[in-house]
């Protein structure tokens, strides 16, 4: 599975970062990064958590 954040959606709340700090992190001001790109299997939960949480639905999972 594949993740991305819409930097243009992304408001800088953190939820996602607060709650999955395994796959999200936030730069300087305050706006989500991702840790990874790509997710692997271990990551899945954290990653559907992060961005279940994001109120602008700025965060988009693809899959394989």
């Amino acid at each position: 599975m594949r993740i991305r954040i819409d930097r243009e959606l992304c408001s800088g709340h953190g939820r996602c970062f607060s709650l999955a700090p395994e796959v999200f992190d936030h730069d300087d001001d305050g706006f989500s990064i991702l840790k990874h790109e790509t997710i692997t299997p271990e990551l899945d939960a954290a990653a559907r958590r992060g961005a279940g949480s994001c109120p602008e639905q700025a965060i988009t999972l693809e899959h394989d």
